[in-house]
């Protein structure tokens, strides 16, 4: 809607912008074109609209057995949406050390944004490796914020904390 519309700061003034060209669903389609999922989210995706349509991020409470909401500061929910749509939603993980602690062991490092792994899948994970590697293989990451190396050694499972 040009220079006025963006450089406009008032959410109200924007929200009810009317110049009476009536080019709504032209706008409509434009967007359609120009933007990916992505870009649409990272353009669109405002404090103000966040707010209005009441977003929030759960995670699940082990303390007492029920999902509540854990945050709603729409830059971490904006930042959790770009995610899952990035990379296919897919953790980072990368090659830390193929000689861990001077053992022939592969360390692994999750790059944590946020979203902690599931540990059934990172265990799952862990083993498979196993099998291709042959030696113990360690992954560390944050759960509930806190560090954890998670390791398996071809017959069990092992969990430390770690410093993070």
């Amino acid at each position: 809607f040009g220079k006025d519309y963006d450089e406009c700061d008032d959410y109200i003034s924007k929200r009810e912008w009317d110049i009476g060209l009536a080019l709504g669903r032209e706008k409509i389609f434009e967007t359609r074109r120009v933007h990916n999922d992505i870009t649409f989210i990272d353009a669109f995706f405002t404090e103000e609209f966040c707010h209005e349509h009441r977003f929030f991020r759960y995670q699940f409470n082990s303390e007492r057995g029920v999902y509540e909401i854990a945050d709603r500061n729409w830059k971490n929910i904006k930042q959790k949406l770009l995610f899952s749509l990035t990379n296919f939603g897919q953790p980072l993980i990368y090659v830390a050390d193929g000689n861990f602690e001077n053992r022939g062991e592969l360390l692994l490092d999750h790059r944590h944004d946020g979203i902690d792994l599931r540990i059934d899948y990172a265990k799952d994970t862990l083993k498979n490796l196993h099998t291709i590697w042959t030696r113990p293989v360690h992954l560390r990451t944050l759960v509930e914020g806190k560090g954890k190396l998670l390791s398996y050694d071809g017959e069990k499972h092992l969990e430390r904390k770690t410093d993070g």
